[in-house]
């Protein structure tokens, strides 16, 4: 009886479509609408605040947005669900992440317009169609997404979040990779960063894909309105388990972080920046007095070859003895051997010097892709073409600690960072990025870096110490925690304590093995069977 209750109950309730009939919404037609389209773009600049907040109302500046993400991608499977023909998902898709992907890394403009001097008219082209190049990952998602219509509204929901996750996956591992502002990122702070110790952000992508899907189509099927809670309150559920972590203590470290806001239009100046760089940075090395001290990336703008006469030997002998330790960001090789955005670590006792090379450059910055050598020209961006470091190189070893250095952004692709866990007993307890955020200017650029930063802890159970040129430089505990953190374009020394930690997550372990794969093999399975189930 309870049951027949429940059936009657649910099939008083009216649909979508006919509650958007009754109010007068239009049937889908031939051709999208202007308001149609008008939509996915508000919907995919919305998810672009959703990665973290930009403004300074409203909410805190720089704070994800986990409601207003699933909001945004909602909107958009919403929209999908009214579709005929792929070619309508194509151009809807298309218009959601290239709205999305803009509002994301507008601040490109400042480097390359303001820093680089190229045109401001082709600093907006460049800005638009590299957006629009990296939305046809998500157009084509989009359009396989509208052709399988005929599936029921989980199973659609399902299929969604595959064909996404594909999509994403796509923009990690296609053409050197730019995942930034990936829908995971907005998820840190809710109950949905439990599961990246266990898959990932790429995962937790996949899981909100599937979340905002299955929202979009509640009222598509009136048993959607029981199943659809139901199926939220496990997920909720589960996380709370998921979310805790088995990593241990490797005991404390006390680190002094430096930050020399170099204005960046000064930075590689022999006339301003240089010297100023040079001074201020070998007095902070001189005086520190904690046992690990970290300076930023090219916080030394100079090659070895063109320093002042002594000025790395004084370095070095002043770590030769002692209880200190250092980690400088500097460029090095020569034009026969190539360059390299290097990390160089000093320690008494050491007969060599530790030496990190970035691997994943960024490109037309760090490397010119074959043909574009003509927009580097266009522009004035010293050092244009690096040599990459390889994979999984040693930690540095001091204090007990094994810490393992990242360059820029290289901690936006945590299945390369996942290369150094392989083996526990020599897996980093401490990770430690060294940026120059300072291209970007005064921006959510920050914001964003430091979210990215923080999904690393949570997926490594790893603590994660920032030297930066400009901000965000601090400290993150294994939690994903900001404990410690200087302000923003200001010249300072940054005193902190960390505490490493051991153990292997089940990301580390299988990303470390296996890279991404087994999403991969996640997200073609499901759209396998999906076609599967067409078919019949």
């Amino acid at each position: 009886m309870a049951r027949n209750a429940i059936d009657s109950m649910v099939s008083s309730l009216p649909t979508m479509p006919a509650l958007l009939e009754h109010i007068g919404y239009p049937k889908q037609r031939k051709a999208l609408s202007f308001f149609q389209i008008t939509i996915a773009l508000l919907a995919g600049y919305a998810h672009a605040l959703s990665i973290a907040w930009p403004f300074s109302f409203g909410f805190a500046k720089g704070q994800p947005l986990w409601w207003l993400q699933l909001l945004a991608l909602g909107v958009l499977v919403w929209q999908l669900d009214r579709c005929t023909r792929w070619k309508q998902g194509l151009i809807l898709g298309w218009s959601f992440a290239t709205a999305w992907l803009c509002g994301t890394f507008w601040w490109l403009f400042i480097s390359l317009n303001i820093y680089g001097g190229l045109a401001a008219p082709l600093t907006v082209l460049a800005i638009v169609g590299l957006a629009v190049f990296l939305s046809t990952y998500y157009a084509v998602a989009c359009a396989a997404f509208v052709s399988l219509s005929l599936l029921r509204p989980m199973r659609r929901a399902i299929v969604f979040a595959a064909l996404w996750l594909l999509a994403e996956l796509a923009r990690v591992e296609f053409f050197t990779g730019f995942p930034w502002g990936e829908a995971g990122y907005a998820h840190l702070g809710s109950w949905l960063d439990n599961y990246a110790r266990w898959i990932g952000v790429h995962g937790m992508t996949f899981m909100a894909a599937f979340v905002a899907a299955s929202l979009a189509g509640l009222g598509y099927s009136r048993r959607q309105v029981l199943v659809v809670p139901v199926v939220l309150l496990l997920m909720v559920g589960v996380s709370l388990v998921a979310g805790r972590q088995t990593s241990t203590s490797a005991g404390n470290l006390p680190v002094t972080l430096l930050q020399g806001n170099i204005p960046q239009d000064e930075k590689f100046q022999p006339g301003s920046g240089v010297p100023t760089a040079l001074r201020w940075y070998a007095e902070q090395l001189q005086a520190v007095k904690t046992p690990l001290v970290i300076a930023p990336e090219t916080a030394i703008p100079l090659l070895p070859a063109n320093l002042p006469a002594g000025y790395l030997s004084s370095v070095q002998s002043r770590f030769a003895t002692g209880q200190q330790a250092a980690l400088v960001g500097m460029p090095l090789g020569s034009l026969a051997e190539g360059y390299a955005n290097a990390v160089v670590g000093l320690k008494p006792g050491q007969p060599k010097a530790y030496l990190f090379e970035k691997h994943h450059l960024v490109p037309f910055g760090e490397f010119v892709p074959p043909g574009f050598r003509w927009f580097i020209n266009l522009m004035n961006i010293p050092l244009g073409d690096f040599r990459r470091g390889p994979l999984g190189q040693p930690s540095f070893e001091w204090q007990g600690q094994r810490i393992a250095p990242n360059i820029c952004y290289e901690d936006l692709f945590g299945e390369e960072l996942a290369g150094s866990f392989v083996d526990a007993a020599s897996a980093p307890t401490i990770m430690a990025n060294v940026s120059n955020i300072g291209w970007f200017g005064n921006t959510v650029a920050i914001d964003q870096h430091l979210n990215i930063s923080r999904m690393r802890t949570l997926e490594f159970e790893r603590p994660m110490i920032r030297a930066t040129n400009t901000g965000a430089t601090v400290v993150i505990d294994h939690r994903g925690k900001v404990t410690h953190e200087l302000p923003r374009h200001t010249r300072g020394v940054l005193v902190a304590e960390v505490e490493g930690r051991n153990g292997i997550t089940p990301f580390a372990w299988w990303a470390s093995r296996f890279g991404l794969w087994p999403l991969w093999g996640l997200g073609l399975a499901v759209v396998a069977l999906a076609l599967a189930l067409r078919r019949r």
